[in-house]
């Protein structure tokens, strides 16, 4: 029984997501850092590396590099976060951004790795204090301190994944700022406030501006000549001159996330559209300028970046992106002609509503017709929310928390189906009773597994679930990585509760996505009358012990070599099958098709043969408690009907299951309830209708 526990309690440590886990090792940092540069220890608070420089006394410490994954595991295009190596020198510059991996099918196949490391190389230098803006041409605006963004080139064809990744970086980095630079003064970056959404106050417009959540500020022309004063723009703007009183614009700033801000101004139709458009955790402003001068220029691309307005808290940017959201207001809240924007920061960039925010309005001069000098100046605007819309940060309101709430939809129908999926199997004499029943049912489960929980919610468990936790362990790295992929850790839960009760086949046979396309292939190939091999037991039973051998290879690798683990892994198909979608290089294409393929001739032959992780789940399913499927005492003597009808060959000549190899696809016990296929009950039903006959013979002779 402690065996069984113990077990147990590895397989659970083992229910880790596949990428989100840091890989870098001392050795590794020296190694891309080495001399004159010296690698500290990590950090045990925060999981960063800080960089010395020696010098003829002392060490300085140039900055901090750190992995992004283990910071900010924002998802990618294809469902798994990029991981970044980031060096910040102690002024909150960019020393480096290197890839240390990636799943982006657009740099996988198509485009190739080359648009992205060059990508990532434009930031090096740059400030954390500015607004990084990422350009959608091709042509690169340089910076020179005199705009209110520094502009990058974007990747044709990758636009979202690029900006993922500048997401990655700046919501990283900003941790690191916060927790290491002192820049916003908050010891633990992950600790932030919320706002309280089951507060809500009646307030008119005029109320919201008397209490302050309603920001009005009004730019006079003087207001805007006076800060030019004495630089080579001054006087440059003829209407600022001849009338210094007229107003230059008037800006308007609510915070649409509150409650009692959002739903009196917009009222409860568009307030329900707006939640609609932000996911958990999200902030969202409402900026409305009146004026000759407005918040976006004329050209202003909807959906993007405003560079004439920016949003900083302790110091630090906070991107601000247009969520292109047309609403209706109240006329003494915004006229004809004024510029109406919403505003949205996304909840991984750590702004916390508990602090002051300041929001820059950026009014740039051009002296010069054919290289024009550009001069610019901010005018702030400071915003604070009242304690009262606010619950105080806590310590466990970690960021993927927010992940959790915001995909709960999609977790609800995972859990309700795994529920489903328990309650059937534990009654198992009902849905085994009517074969045509159960069959619909197994093809409607199994069609949901694929789509669904694998190619949907991309919850396919992998050995790199395994490997990524020994190499964690291994390091000395916490598991708290496990918690930012939901599917995958409610889908090794459920695992390791059916391990005790059914074994391995719980997963196998009814959660895996690619083990439920290969079933789906394997029917096609059957409906096509395609010719199937089965081989003999001896010939089964070695090639069996194939898989045994790669999951060993696979553990090992991961105690000594990651580069070797990384290739290893491979042998699964699943990456490429239900991960990306088949979008990958033609190699590993034609790899997953060949044993698609493979699977119509020999049933399940990845599955049965190959599958590392399904050698994991049988030798842990060991610690089963029952031998649940029924058996006769003429199952195997005389009667095979069973051991010749199961696809996988998991039962042995005497009739007895083997359970390391069994799917669960309860076609014998399909078989073990019908009176049409049961040739005992066949049988037993032949005697019930000879003895009357012979008795009744008797009488009349």
């Amino acid at each position: 029984m402690l065996r069984a526990i113990l077990s147990a309690l590895i397989l659970f440590a083992a229910c880790a997501s596949s990428a989100l886990a840091g890989v870098m090792t001392h050795d590794a940092m020296v190694k891309r850092f080495p001399s004159p540069y010296i690698v500290g220890m990590k950090d045990a608070t925060l999981p960063v590396w800080p960089i010395f420089q020696q010098n003829a006394t002392s060490d300085e410490l140039v900055g901090y590099v750190f992995e992004s994954i283990d910071l900010a595991p924002i998802p990618g295009f294809s469902g798994v976060p990029m991981n970044l190596l980031v060096a910040l020198d102690h002024n909150g510059n960019f020393l480096n951004v290197q890839v240390l991996s990636h799943h982006e099918p657009v740099f996988l196949d198509g485009l190739g790795e080359a648009p992205l490391f060059k990508f990532v190389s434009q930031y090096r230098g740059i400030s954390l204090m500015r607004n990084i803006s990422i350009d959608n041409g091709t042509q690169r605006q340089m910076d020179h301190g005199d705009a209110a963004n520094v502009h990058i080139d974007g990747v044709t064809k990758a636009t979202a994944s690029v900006r993922i990744l500048n997401q990655t970086i700046l919501s990283s980095a900003l941790k690191v700022a916060r927790g290491k630079l002192g820049f916003s003064g908050k010891g633990d970056p992950e600790r932030v406030a919320r706002i309280r959404a089951d507060l809500f106050e009646q307030h008119s417009v005029d109320e919201l501006m008397q209490s302050g959540l309603l920001q009005r500020v009004v730019l006079k022309n003087a207001d805007v000549e006076k800060a030019f004063a004495g630089t080579d723009a001054s006087g440059l703007d003829p209407q600022a001159v001849s009338a210094p009183d007229a107003p230059f614009v008037e800006l308007q700033i609510g915070y649409l996330s509150v409650p009692s801000v959002g739903r009196n101004l917009l009222g409860e139709a568009q307030w329900n559209r707006l939640k609609g458009r932000l996911e958990e955790g999200d902030h969202a402003f409402l900026v409305i300028s009146r004026g000759r001068y407005s918040i976006v220029p004329d050209d202003f691309t909807p959906g993007s970046v405003p560079e004439r307005l920016a949003l900083t808290q302790g110091g630090l940017p906070l991107e601000m992106r247009d969520v292109n959201l047309d609403l209706s207001l109240p006329k003494q809240l915004a006229a004809n002609g004024d510029t109406v924007k919403v505003f949205r920061v996304i909840s991984q960039a750590g702004l916390d509503p508990a602090l002051p925010l300041d929001f820059a309005l950026n009014v740039t001069r051009l002296k010069g017709v054919i290289y024009p000098e550009r001069v610019r100046k901010e005018f702030k605007v400071s915003y604070q929310l009242p304690e009262r819309f606010i619950i105080p940060a806590e310590g466990d309101n970690k960021s993927w928390v927010g992940i959790w709430k915001q995909r709960w939809p999609e977790l609800g129908i995972m859990v309700a189906a795994i529920g489903i999926l328990f309650v059937a199997l534990a009654r198992q004499k009902q849905l085994t009773a009517n074969a045509t029943r159960f069959a619909w049912f197994r093809r409607a489960y199994l069609l949901f597994t694929l789509v669904f929980i694998g190619w949907y919610a991309q919850g396919q468990l992998s050995i790199v679930n395994i490997t990524s936790v020994v190499q964690a362990l291994k390091e000395g790295r916490g598991l708290g990585f496990l918690l930012f992929d939901p599917p995958t850790v409610i889908l090794w839960s459920a695992v390791v509760a059916s391990l005790f009760f059914w074994g391995r086949g719980t997963f196998c046979g009814w959660l895996c996505p690619f083990g439920a396309l290969q079933e789906g292939i394997a029917k096609l190939g059957a409906w096509l009358r395609i010719p199937t091999l089965r081989f003999r037991p001896r010939t089964d039973a070695r090639l069996r012990k194939i898989k045994y051998l790669v999951f060993a290879g696979i553990v090992a690798s991961a105690l000594f070599s990651s580069t070797i683990t990384d290739k290893a892994v491979e042998v699964e198909p699943f990456k490429t099958a239900i991960t990306l979608g088949f979008q990958r290089s033609w190699p590993f294409v034609l790899y997953a098709l060949a044993l698609l393929l493979a699977n119509m001739v020999v049933y399940k032959m990845f599955c049965r043969y190959l599958c590392p992780l399904g050698a994991g789940l049988a030798l842990f399913g060991r610690v089963r408690l029952f031998r649940w499927l029924p058996r006769r005492t003429e199952c195997g003597s005389p009667c095979q009907t069973c051991r010749h009808r199961c696809q996988y060959q998991a039962i042995e000549q005497d009739g007895s299951i083997r359970y390391e190899d069994c799917f669960q696809c309860m076609e014998c016990v399909v078989i073990y309830r019908s009176d049409e296929q049961c040739a005992p009950l066949i049988m037993e039903a032949k005697r019930a209708r000879t003895i009357p006959i012979q008795v009744a013979e008797r009488k009349k002779a």
